[in-house]
Formats: structure tokens, C-alpha cells, sequence
């Protein structure tokens, strides 16, 4: 039984450069075609290690994190769960994410470190990397200005995990709509 491909788009914001030595401090995902089908968590930190500029882009402080944060694990129990029951039974989760390296690495720590597993599996799918293969752009060509002025969506990008992980869920969309691929 060949089990059908469920796309989740997949945003984080993070206090710096890697997983374990800084934190993920939000997660923010939905359904590639149904960005209303969505999960957000902000996320306690795992300690006090963190760099000023990456703290500042998603605009989350570490005082409101350490009071309003959720326990990582039980962030990640939680995204595990709503992955796999919105995937259901008969879907492969795919992680899609906008510079997908970053996003994943994060993710995937968390979810192996917390919960033992990733629903995604060990892969996630670039969106920078199929607009390449796609468009035969040079990987200049593939910044999300390049990809948004191609693909106008009525998301903005707003460094809230859940705001750009609907911005680049409309892209990948689009994309597949180019080619006859949306199943929604």
C-alpha cells in the first residue's frame, strides 16, 4: 500500500544559530491548500543562552517565553500528534518549509530530543530548491521577493511561526497549481 504524501508547511523562530546550544521559541505549521488546518506553540526556552538579533526577529522576549512558553516536550508531544492525526492513517507527512535546512534542523532536534520520533522522517522538502529544478533559476534567483513577485499570496511575512508558515504554504501552492499537483 503506497501511503499519499501530506504536505505541511513548517515555520520556526529561534534565539539562534542551533538546536540544543539555543531554542526554538515558536513552531508554527499548517496544511499546504488549507492553511486553516493549523498548529502554533511558543515554546519555554531550554536555557538562558540566546543571541540578541536572532531573539529579535521573531519579536518574542525570553521573560514572556520562560512565563508563557509551553514545556517543549509537550509542545512537541502535541505537534507530533496533530501531524500524524491530520496526515491520518493512510498519509506520509512531507515537512515543506522556505529554506527548509534551517526550519528542520530545529524541528527535527526537538522532535527526536523530546519525543523519541519525527513524523516526518529524516528528509524535508526546500521550497527554494524546487523553484530551482522547477524555473531553472540559479539559487540567486530563488529568494522569497523572487518567489512572492512570481507568486503573489495574501499572506504576509511577518516572522510569527504561523503567519509564514501560511505565507509559504500559498507559495508551494502555487507552484503545484503551475504544474497540476494541488490535491486539497
Amino acid at each position: 500500500m503506497s501511503l499519499e504524501e501530506t504536505y505541511f508547511s513548517v515555520d520556526v523562530e529561534a534565539n539562534g544559530p542551533i538546536p540544543g546550544e539555543y531554542s526554538m521559541t515558536a513552531v508554527g505549521a499548517c496544511l499546504v491548500g488549507k492553511p486553516e488546518e493549523s498548529f502554533y506553540a511558543e515554546l519555554k526556552p531550554l536555557h538562558d543562552r540566546f543571541e540578541p538579533r536572532a531573539l529579535a526577529v521573531g519579536g518574542l522576549s525570553m521573560e514572556h517565553l520562560r512565563e508563557k512558553g509551553e514545556e517543549p516536550a509537550a509542545a512537541m508531544e502535541r505537534f507530533s500528534a496533530w501531524v500524524r492525526k491530520t496526515a491520518g492513517p493512510r498519509g506520509r507527512p512531507v515537512f515543506v518549509a522556505f529554506n527548509a535546512t534551517f526550519d528542520w534542523m530545529f524541528v527535527h532536534w526537538y522532535l527526536v530530543k523530546f519525543t523519541g520520533s519525527n513524523p516526518f522522517g529524516i528528509s524535508g522538502l526546500d521550497i527554494k530548491a524546487y523553484y530551482m529544478g522547477l524555473s531553472g533559476a540559479s539559487w540567486g534567483g530563488t529568494r522569497k521577493t523572487d518567489l512572492r513577485r512570481r507568486f503573489p499570496v495574501p499572506f504576509p511575512h511577518t516572522h510569527h511561526a504561523l503567519d509564514d508558515a501560511r505565507e509559504q504554504a500559498a507559495i508551494f501552492a502555487r507552484l503545484l497549481e503551475e504544474q497540476g499537483k494541488l490535491k486539497t
